[in-house]
């Protein structure tokens, strides 16, 4: 029987220690990355093997995937500030930006050379172009000459098409804004289609059954946005909790 071993890209953001958790519990074999040597001991105490690696250093990455021998690459990689700062959000959004599309790109290439089957990507479900409601994943992403959020619709972009035209499947979650503990709300926004940060991670636990690219809405019923797909598809409620 193949072992099963998964690679969590960013496995001690919001999403991304959930997602862990929830992985370890049904028996997977997980590798997961962090910048920071300090965290390491977090995720040992939950059964991750840590890897502390920076998605910008291509070699390391690459030869962590490689040796992991994972057959499936989560990418939960942001660059915010916690609690979602207000104060840090304007300098955060650029560094995100990029590293939707350069650290897309090494992790794909490393997954690539990995041999890896399957990645499953966070994405956002609120940077859609104004026009009928409920947005669905057919509905066209924002412009991005937009003039606040264009630079941040046109890395979503990049991100997603990286993920889906890759050799392998690519699954994108695109998860309306977080709440719960940790995120920097306690309850639902009501600016943006929201999703608790529980059910986003166990989306993305359940995108391992899905064995096509595909790409989902992920957010609380909400008439702006329908997540119907992922519910049909993979049994997914808004309602979990950990």
């Amino acid at each position: 029987m193949q072992q099963k071993i998964v690679f969590v890209a960013g496995a001690t953001g919001v999403i991304g220690i959930r997602l862990c958790k929830i992985l370890v519990k049904d028996g997977w074999s997980v590798f997961g990355t962090t910048r920071s040597s300090e965290k390491t001991k977090m995720l040992e105490d939950i059964g991750v093997t840590p890897v502390v690696v920076d998605v910008y250093d291509k070699k390391k990455l690459e030869d962590a995937l490689v040796t992991s021998k994972a057959s499936v690459v989560f990418h939960q990689l942001t660059d915010l500030p916690a609690g979602l700062d207000p104060q840090k959000m304007e300098a955060a959004l650029v560094r995100n930006a990029k590293l939707r599309i350069e650290g897309t790109k090494n992790l794909v290439d490393a997954a690539t050379k990995a041999g890896v089957k399957k990645m499953i990507a966070q994405s956002i479900g609120f940077v859609y172009e104004a026009g009928e409601l409920p947005h669905t994943e057919k509905s066209p992403l924002l412009n991005f000459k937009d003039p606040v959020y264009g630079e941040t619709s046109h890395a979503v972009a990049s991100l997603e098409e990286q993920v889906t035209s890759a050799p392998f499947i690519g699954i994108v979650l695109r998860n309306g804004l977080l709440y719960g503990d940790g995120t920097g709300f306690d309850a639902p926004v009501d600016f943006v289609p929201p999703v608790h940060v529980d059910a986003a991670a166990h989306a993305a636990a359940l995108a391992l059954n899905q064995n096509s690219t595909q790409i989902y809405n992920v957010a609380d019923d909400d008439d702006r946005l329908s997540s119907e797909k992922i519910k049909l598809a993979l049994n997914w409620s808004p309602n979990y909790r950990m």
